[in-house]
């Protein structure tokens, strides 16, 4: 199926064509139609499978239209095009999702007159309220700067059409739940509400009840499935040699660009500071980072000037970085379906990925659930040279039993199932 099948404004599908897109992804060609029938939507989608362009074109087609309407109206009463109003408005958890989507949007948008804002923290607010002034169409924004914002009063959303909650999940996980609740308040009750999501679990579901009516659901990709494309390796390695097997996989397998993933902020630091005393090539990439950092950062990674990137599962839900092809986890997450975003930040737009896991003992009662969860096993292999210690025993707690652990994996999975 190609874009001009997807009834789209003959100024986007001349957009399109010149940024050689000819044909939509699996969650376009799914819930473009759906969207421009006026249906909220909810959609799990992973980053990577083109959802911004799925939620962004069926909005500028309406505003396109729109637009031409309005014309037609003005130069028929001869009076002049009234102040822009906020038709869109689309909110990201972090300022890199927002500076992605809004980057996306941009691109689409081409010479149109359209206009888009792009709103978030740790940068001055001068140059967004001079924005705002001018008035956009579509605001990108993070909750907390344009609640900000809102309550200066710099712009209003009584106007809004088209309501976007992008990475949903991600959004609860970070405690933005309230923020959200406070910007509904201010949208009007007739509006299209659009909400995307990596995971459609439990409190995605019973949330998008406060926001959705009747809302289409769309999966782009069977629920807890990680990527095909993804080959996935576990190491047994003990704890302390973790960071010695790492930087020995990267120079004996050649990785150019490997993405880290460390529990914690502090965790992120310290094996920074291990690998360059290594000779490795590498920068942290976490919230304590000033927003310049980040950005510098980042466009070093892209670059190739670093190999590799320690991040956490929270900075790093903005990062969009096409030819990733490793991923490596120097432990397993908390959270089970961290491990389904991070692996999927490799492995995209049908290249092959890996996903690496350095397992030591005390991750042990963690692989348990992680197989429960994703119903399969992961094989697990010993480096040469880096055999684990096998006196090593894996702590046990009433918590931790084998037998309890996949009790309650089981249950977890049967609650999903019945929400089917």
């Amino acid at each position: 199926m190609a874009f001009g099948a997807l009834a789209l404004h003959p100024q986007l599908l001349s957009r399109l064509s010149t940024l050689n897109f000819i044909q939509p992804t699996d969650i376009q060609a799914q819930a473009i139609p759906v969207i421009l029938s006026g249906k909220d939507v909810m959609a799990g989608a992973q980053t990577g499978t083109g959802k911004t362009a799925a939620f962004c074109l069926p909005i500028l087609h309406q505003l396109l239209s729109q637009q031409a309407l309005s014309q037609h109206h003005h130069q028929q009463t001869n009076d002049t095009a009234s102040d822009k109003r906020v038709s869109g408005l689309i909110l990201t958890p972090t300022r890199e999702l927002a500076q992605q989507v809004h980057q996306n949007l941009s691109l689409l948008i081409g010479d149109s007159a359209i206009s888009a804002a792009l709103l978030y923290g740790g940068v001055s607010t001068q140059a967004q309220k001079a924005q705002l002034t001018a008035g956009v169409d579509i605001i990108v924004a993070t909750p907390g700067r344009l609640l900000d914002l809102l309550r200066q009063r710099a712009t209003s959303l009584s106007a809004v059409d088209y309501f976007v909650i992008d990475e949903a999940d991600r959004m609860l996980d970070m405690g933005f739940r309230d923020e959200i609740i406070e910007v509904l308040k201010r949208l009007p009750k007739q509006r299209q509400t659009l909400l995307f999501s990596a995971t459609l679990d439990d409190r995605v579901f019973s949330f998008s009840k406060r926001l959705l009516t009747q809302a289409k659901v769309i999966e782009a990709h069977a629920r807890n499935q990680t990527a095909v494309t993804v080959t996935e390796r576990v190491y047994n390695v003990d704890a302390k040699r973790k960071c010695d097997l790492l930087c020995r996989l990267i120079q004996a397998e050649q990785w150019q660009q490997v993405l880290i993933f460390s529990r914690t902020k502090q965790d992120a630091d310290l094996l920074v500071k291990q690998m360059s005393q290594r000779g490795v090539k590498v920068a942290a990439f976490h919230a304590d980072l000033s927003q310049s950092v980040r950005d510098q950062v980042l466009t070093d990674f892209k670059a190739e000037q670093l190999t590799a990137l320690v991040a956490t599962d929270v900075a790093a839900r903005g990062i969009d970085i096409s030819q990733l092809n490793v991923v490596v986890n120097m432990e397993l997450p908390f959270k089970l379906e961290d491990y389904v975003h991070r692996i999927g930040r490799t492995g995209r737009a049908g290249q092959t990925g890996h996903a690496i896991t350095l397992l030591s003992v005390d991750d042990e009662p963690l692989l348990v659930k992680l197989e429960a969860y994703l119903d399969k096993r992961l094989p697990q292999q010993w480096y040469p040279g880096f055999e684990p210690d096998l006196t090593q025993i894996a702590p046990v707690t009433r918590k931790t039993k084998k037998g309890s652990l996949k009790q309650q994996a089981r249950q977890k999975a049967l609650a999903q199932s019945k929400k089917r």
